[in-house]
C-alpha cells in the first residue's frame, strides 16, 4: 500500500487526505476500521457502519478491503468529475471510494506489470453486480484508447444487460438477482488501454428454469420476451403476449411483473447490446427460438391411458417445440414418453411412467438453457477477444479480473445449490486470509519488522471435509450417484452418517444430542461453516448433481437444425461411452481451475452489504447486518489485520502532515527522512511500544496515539493558519510588485527599441523605392532588366488595379480600360476572359426555360443566320410550346393518337399539291418520333424522323419549306411541300426533334422537290412588286415576295446570341 502524503487542486476543490476526516470521527466514523479503537468488538463494528451509512458514506475501507453498503437509492458519487477525482490519487489520500480501489488496481497493473483481481461477495441484494458495473464503467471510461478499443469497450459494457437478461431474475431478497457466478478479464495492453476480455461462468441455477419458489420470476429474457417482442416475431414463435401466466415454467411463482422492473425498457436495452456485440438477425432469432421452445416445452402436459402408459395430451407445444428447434416431432414425442438403455451393445426401449416424463421434459428444458447460456458466453467471448494479433504479444498485456460471485447463503430450505455456493464461499474465505496473512508478512518483511504469529480459525478442515477425495462430501454424492441398484438421497444421508460420524463440523439428526437434535430435520444434515451453521436438505441432491438427460433425448437434440442446439448437442456425446462428471465434480474443477487464476494476481476485495430486506433508503437494520458480518468473516479479517500494527504511513506522508506540531521539523525538515519521524515522535513524547520504524514506514500499534496526534494538529491549525496567512500575503505582495518593476522596464525598453527600427526600416524602404522608381521611369522603353523590373511591375500592377474597380458590369458593357504598349496582349487575353466569365456567370442564372428558348434560338442562329432575309425580324419573337392548343387539334385525331403520342409541337400550315399546286389548309403535328399532317379529323400523311431526307427553305422572306422523303417508300406520295408563318420557329423545332439541324438546306433561286412515280417538281423564288404564288407555264411554281431592308434589328437577344 503505497502513500504519498501530498494535497491534490482539482477544479478548485482541494482533496485533503485521509486522515483529514479523523476529527469528524464521532459523527461519521472511521474511514478504515484498522483504527476503531475498539476492533474486537462486532457492535463498535456495525455501530461505525451504521453512522457512516446514516451519512450517505456507503464505503469504509479494511486495510485494503473495501466494504461497501447498498444504499437503495442514486446517489451523486459515480459521475465522470468523480472519476477524475480518484484517477491517479493514491489509496489512502481520499475517502474510500469504489473508484479509488479500481484505480488502484489499475495502477499496479501498469507499473508493476502484474496482474490484479477484484473479489466482489455478498449476499443477494448486497450491491455486487452493480459494483462490477461500476468497476467496469470506470475502467471503459477513464482508461486511455487507442484507435480500434472503442469498440471492445462498448462491447464490455454491453456483455452485462446480455448476462443479467439470461442469467438474472427476481428473488425474494433481490429484484436483479445474479442466478450464476461470473468472472470477467479484462486485458490491457502496455498503454494501459482495454483490448480485450474473457468470462467465465459458474454454476448457473438450472432448476429455476423449471420451478420457482412463490414471490419469485424465472429468467428476465422470458418476461422481456413476452412484454416486448415485436408481434410478427412472437407470432413466429408461436407466443402470446397477452399473459405470461399462461405459461406453466413462468406460473409456478405468481410474480409476472415487478413494479420495479421496465421489462419494455429492458428488452431495447439487450436488443441494442446484441447489435454491439456483433450479434446478427439469424443469431438473435435462432436465440429466441431456443428460449421459446422452453416455455413450449413447459407447456407440454402428459397423461395415462387405461393400461398405465404415458402419452402427451398436448399436441399444440410439442408442435412448436419441433419446429422452432428443427427437429422431427414424433420422434420428440417418443423421447419424452420412453427412454432407451444401451446395455452390452443392445437398444431397449420402455415407457416412462408419468413423474419420470414429467421430469425428463424438466430436464431436458433444464439441459437446453443452461447449454444455451453456455454458448451465450462463448459467444460474448469471441466478440470480446482481442483480434489484433501482430499487435499482441502476452508481454505486452495485463489482465484485471472482476469475480462477481454469490455470498454465502442460509436459507429455510437449503439444497444442491446452496450447498456448492456456500463450498464456493468456504474456498474464497480460505483463499482470502491466506493472502492477507501473506500480504501482512510481506509488507513486515519489506519494512524490518519482526513478524508476529497471528493465531486465526483455518478454514481448510471445512474445505477438506466437503471436497477431500475418497473421503469428502462431494466424493461420497459422486459414489451414491455411480453405484448400482437404488440408490436415493435417504442412502446417500446414511452414507455420510456412517463415514463423517465422527467430524466435528458435521451433524445429522441422528448423531446430534438432544438439544441441537430439535433443530436438524431427519431429511437434513448440517454444517458449520466458518460463517455459522447451514442444515442442507438431501432432497433432490442425487438427482440435481448427476443433471443426466437420458441417451433417446440427446439424439433428438443432436439432429435439431436450430444453429446454437447444433453447437450445444455434439454427437460426440452418443459414442463417448464415459459417464459425465457429476455437477458436484464439476463445480469443484472449476472451482480449483478459479483458486489458481485467484492465486495467480494480486488481489482486492470488495465486500458489499445490504442494510435492509425491505430494499428501503435509509433504513439500517443492525440484526442483518451483523448476520452479513458474521457471513462474510469482516471481524475475522480485521482480526488478522490488526493483530500487528494498526496504522501504517511512508515516512514523507507522515513527517508532511504531523512537521507542525514539532519545531525542529517546522516549516521543512533538512535531513533524512526516517531522522525527521525519529524527531517527530520524540518530542510528540511516543512510547517505544506503540510504535516502530521500519525502513521508509511508521508503523503505530493503536488508533488511541494516532487520533491524540490528529487531535493535536487540530488545535495547532488555526495558529498555523495565522503564520502562514500572514507570510504568504508578504511574499505575494512583495512577489507582485516586483514582477510589476521588471515587467515595466521591459515593456519600455522592449517598445523603444522597437519604434526606432520601425522608423529606421520605412526610411530605407522608402528611399529604395524613389530610386527604383526614377531608373525605371528612364529605361521604361528599353528590355525587361533589374533596373527597370520594379517600375515595369508597378506599372503592370497599377494597370491590373485599374481593371479590377472599371470591370465590365454585363455582357453589353464593352468599355475597358486603355493598356500601356507593354501590356497590349495581356488585355486582350485578360478582356476575353472577362467576357467569357460574364456569359457564363448569365448562363449559369438564366432559368430553364429562358435556357430552352436561347438554345432554340441558338440552332435557328446557326442555320438561319445571315441565310434567310426575314431571320433578324424572328429574332425578338419568342418561341412558343406549340401554335395549336389540344382542343383546337381534332378529338378523332387525338383519339387514334392515343395518350402515349403526345403532340410537343403544333401549327398550322398550308399545303400545296404535288401536281396543281392547289392550296390546302392543314395541320402540322410534331411527334416524339414522327411529323404528321392533318386534314380535320383525318391524318392525312406521317413521316418517320427516320426516313426524312431533309428540309429545304428559301433564303427569302417567304414561308415556305419542303420536307424530303425517300423515293422508294411506297407509303409516302413523295416530298412535302408547306408553307408557314411561323417557318423559322417551326423548321428549328423540326430541326432539332428530328436531329436534322445539319440537314436544313437553303436555297437562292429554286428548290426541288420529288413527285411520285420518279417525276420533280420545281419551286422558283424571286422578288417582285406584290407577294403571289402562282404556276407558271413550265410547271413551276413561283414564289414572289416582295424587297425587304436588310436592316438587321438590333436587340438584346441578338447581342446574347452573337456572343
Amino acid at each position: 500500500m503505497r502513500y504519498l502524503g501530498r494535497e491534490v487542486e482539482v477544479e478548485g476543490i482541494v482533496r485533503l487526505v485521509m486522515e483529514s476526516g479523523l476529527s469528524a470521527r464521532d459523527r461519521v466514523g472511521v474511514q478504515d476500521f484498522l483504527l476503531l479503537d475498539n476492533y474486537t468488538s462486532e457492535a463498535a463494528f456495525i455501530e461505525n457502519l451504521r453512522r457512516r451509512y446514516k451519512e450517505n458514506l456507503i464505503y469504509t475501507y479494511i486495510g485494503s478491503v473495501l466494504v461497501s453498503v447498498n444504499p437503495y437509492r442514486e446517489l451523486e458519487i459515480y459521475s465522470k468529475q468523480h472519476m477524475e477525482r480518484y484517477r491517479g490519487v493514491n489509496f489512502y489520500e481520499i475517502s474510500p471510494h469504489i473508484y479509488a480501489l479500481a484505480d488502484n488496481s489499475y495502477r499496479a497493473v501498469r507499473t508493476e506489470r502484474k496482474d490484479q483481481c477484484i473479489l466482489i461477495s455478498g449476499e443477494s441484494g448486497a450491491g455486487k453486480t452493480e459494483a462490477s458495473k461500476k468497476v467496469l464503467q470506470y475502467y471503459t471510461t477513464m482508461c486511455p484508447t487507442r484507435n480500434n478499443t472503442q469498440s471492445i469497450r462498448e462491447r464490455l459494457l454491453q456483455s452485462t444487460p446480455v448476462l443479467e437478461a439470461f442469467g438474472n431474475a427476481k428473488t425474494l431478497r433481490n429484484d436483479n438477482s445474479s442466478r450464476f457466478g461470473k468472472y470477467m478479464d479484462v486485458q490491457f495492453d502496455y498503454k494501459g488501454a482495454p483490448i480485450g476480455g474473457h468470462i467465465l461462468n459458474y454454476l448457473l441455477e438450472k432448476s429455476r428454469v423449471v420451478h420457482q419458489n412463490h414471490g419469485e420470476r424465472n429468467f428476465h429474457i422470458f418476461y422481456q420476451l413476452l412484454e416486448s417482442g415485436d408481434g410478427a416475431l412472437l407470432k413466429r414463435l408461436g407466443l402470446d403476449r397477452t399473459n405470461p401466466q399462461q405459461y406453466h415454467y413462468l406460473v409456478k411463482g405468481n410474480c409476472p411483473r415487478v413494479s420495479s422492473i421496465s421489462d419494455k425498457n429492458s428488452w431495447k436495452v439487450v436488443s441494442k447490446a446484441f447489435t454491439v456485440i456483433g450479434f446478427n438477425e439469424e443469431e438473435v432469432e435462432e436465440l429466441l427460438k431456443v428460449v421459446a421452445s422452453v416455455l413450449h416445452l413447459g407447456n407440454t402436459q402428459f397423461g395415462e391411458d387405461e393400461y398405465g402408459e404415458t402419452h402427451l395430451t398436448t399436441e399444440m407445444p410439442i408442435k412448436y417445440v419441433s419446429e422452432l428447434l428443427g427437429v422431427e416431432g414424433s420422434y420428440l414425442s417418443e423421447a419424452l414418453t420412453h427412454k432407451k438403455i444401451v446395455a452390452k451393445g443392445e437398444e431397449m426401449i420402455g415407457p416412462l411412467s408419468l413423474e419420470q416424463a414429467v421430469s425428463a421434459r424438466d430436464a431436458l428444458a433444464k439441459a437446453i438453457y443452461g447449454r444455451t447460456f453456455t454458448w451465450l458466453v462463448q459467444k460474448i467471448n469471441q466478440s470480446l477477444a482481442f483480434q489484433d494479433e501482430v499487435y499482441y504479444t502476452s508481454k505486452c498485456s495485463s489482465v484485471i479480473g472482476l469475480l462477481d460471485i454469490y455470498g454465502f447463503e442460509v436459507f429455510q430450505n437449503n439444497s444442491f445449490e446452496q450447498f456448492c455456493i456456500n463450498y464456493c464461499n468456504e474456498k474464497l474465505q480460505q483463499l482470502f486470509i491466506e493472502l492477507t496473512l501473506k500480504s501482512e508478512q510481506e509488507e513486515y518483511e519489506a519494512e524490518g519488522i519482526g513478524w508476529e504469529t497471528v493465531e486465526y480459525f483455518n478454514n481448510k478442515i471445512i474445505c477438506d471435509l466437503v471436497e477431500e477425495k475418497f473421503k469428502g462430501i462431494i466424493a461420497i454424492l459422486d459414489e451414491e450417484c455411480l453405484r448400482p441398484g437404488d440408490a436415493c438421497d435417504l442412502t446417500f444421508l446414511e452414507k455420510l452418517e456412517d463415514r463423517l460420524g465422527g467430524h466435528a463440523h458435521f451433524v445429522t439428526h441422528k448423531l446430534a444430542n438432544g438439544k441441537i437434535r430439535k433443530a436438524v430435520g431427519r431429511e437434513e444434515f448440517r454444517l458449520l461453516h466458518y460463517a455459522g451453521e447451514v442444515n442442507y436438505n438431501i432432497n433432490g441432491f442425487l438427482d440435481k448433481n448427476n443433471d443426466l438427460l437420458y441417451r433417446n433425448l440427446k439424439e433428438v437434440m443432436c439432429q435439431s437444425s436450430n444453429q446454437i442446439m447444433k453447437e450445444c448437442f455434439q454427437t460426440d456425446e452418443l459414442t463417448d461411452q464415459r459417464r459425465p462428471e457429476t455437477a458436484a465434480t464439476q463445480f469443484k474443477l472449476s472451482l480449483a481451475k478459479l483458486m489458481d487464476i485467484l492465486m495467480s494476481k494480486q488481489p482486492s476485495y470488495i465486500r458489499c452489504i445490504k442494510p435492509n430486506d425491505a430494499k428501503q433508503p435509509g433504513r439500517f437494520e443492525e440484526v442483518l447486518v451483523r448476520h452479513q458480518v458474521k457471513y462474510l468473516g469482516l471481524m475475522e479479517n480485521l482480526r488478522v489485520r490488526r493483530a500487528g500494527f494498526a496504522y501504517r504511513r511512508s515516512f514523507e506522508a507522515f513527517l508532511q502532515r504531523y512537521k507542525p506540531l514539532c519545531p525542529d521539523t517546522w516549516p521543512n525538515w533538512q535531513g533524512k527522512l526516517s531522522d525527521g519521524v525519529s524527531t517527530l515522535v520524540k518530542h510528540l513524547d511516543y512510547k517505544a511500544e506503540e510504535y516502530k520504524l521500519g525502513r521508509s514506514k511508521i508503523f503505530i500499534r493503536f488508533p488511541k496515539t494516532l487520533f491524540l496526534t490528529e487531535d493535536a494538529l487540530e488545535l495547532k491549525k488555526p495558529t498555523i493558519a495565522i503564520i502562514l496567512q500572514k507570510n504568504w500575503r508578504g511574499y505575494r505582495e512583495r512577489a507582485k510588485y516586483h514582477r510589476i518593476r521588471n515587467a515595466v522596464i521591459m515593456i519600455q525598453s522592449w517598445w523603444r527599441g522597437v519604434k526606432g527600427r520601425r522608423r529606421a526600416k520605412r526610411r530605407r524602404q522608402a528611399a529604395d523605392t524613389i530610386r527604383n522608381l526614377i531608373k525605371g521611369f528612364i529605361l521604361r522603353n528599353e528590355p525587361r532588366c533589374p533596373d527597370n523590373e520594379y517600375f515595369l511591375d508597378h506599372v503592370r500592377f497599377s494597370f491590373l488595379m485599374t481593371i479590377k474597380r472599371n470591370l465590365p458590369k454585363s455582357v453589353l458593357d464593352r468599355t475597358w480600360p486603355r493598356p500601356p504598349p507593354s501590356l497590349t496582349e495581356a488585355s486582350v487575353h485578360l478582356h476575353r476572359l472577362c467576357i467569357r466569365n460574364l456569359v457564363n456567370d448569365y448562363c449559369r442564372k438564366i432559368q430553364p426555360e429562358w435556357r430552352n428558348q436561347l438554345e432554340q434560338k441558338v440552332v435557328a442562329s446557326g442555320i438561319f443566320r445571315g441565310q434567310k432575309d426575314n431571320y433578324p425580324q424572328s429574332v425578338p419573337r419568342l418561341f412558343v410550346g406549340t401554335r395549336l392548343e389540344n382542343e383546337e387539334i381534332n378529338l378523332k385525331v387525338r383519339q387514334t393518337l392515343g395518350t402515349d403520342n403526345k403532340v410537343k409541337y403544333g401549327v398550322v400550315v398550308t399545303k400545296y399539291d404535288r401536281h396543281g399546286f392547289r392550296a390546302r389548309p392543314r395541320q402540322l403535328l410534331l411527334m416524339g418520333s414522327g411529323v404528321i399532317l392533318v386534314q380535320e379529323s383525318k391524318i392525312k400523311q406521317r413521316i418517320d424522323y427516320s426516313s426524312l431526307l431533309g428540309i429545304s427553305v428559301s433564303s427569302l422572306s417567304d414561308g415556305f419549306f419542303i420536307l424530303h422523303v425517300p423515293p422508294a417508300d411506297s407509303k409516302q406520295k413523295g416530298d412535302l411541300v408547306l408553307q408557314c408563318d411561323h417557318v423559322i420557329e417551326a423548321v428549328t423545332k423540326l430541326a432539332v426533334m428530328a436531329d436534322k439541324i445539319h440537314s436544313v438546306n437553303i436555297s437562292q433561286d429554286s428548290i426541288k422537290f420529288a413527285i411520285a412515280r420518279g417525276k420533280e417538281g420545281v419551286i422558283d423564288f424571286t422578288y417582285g412588286a406584290e407577294l403571289r404564288v402562282v404556276k407558271t407555264k413550265n410547271g413551276h411554281l413561283a414564289v414572289v415576295r416582295i424587297i425587304q431592308s436588310h436592316t438587321k434589328p438590333i436587340n438584346h437577344l441578338d447581342k446574347i446570341l452573337s456572343l
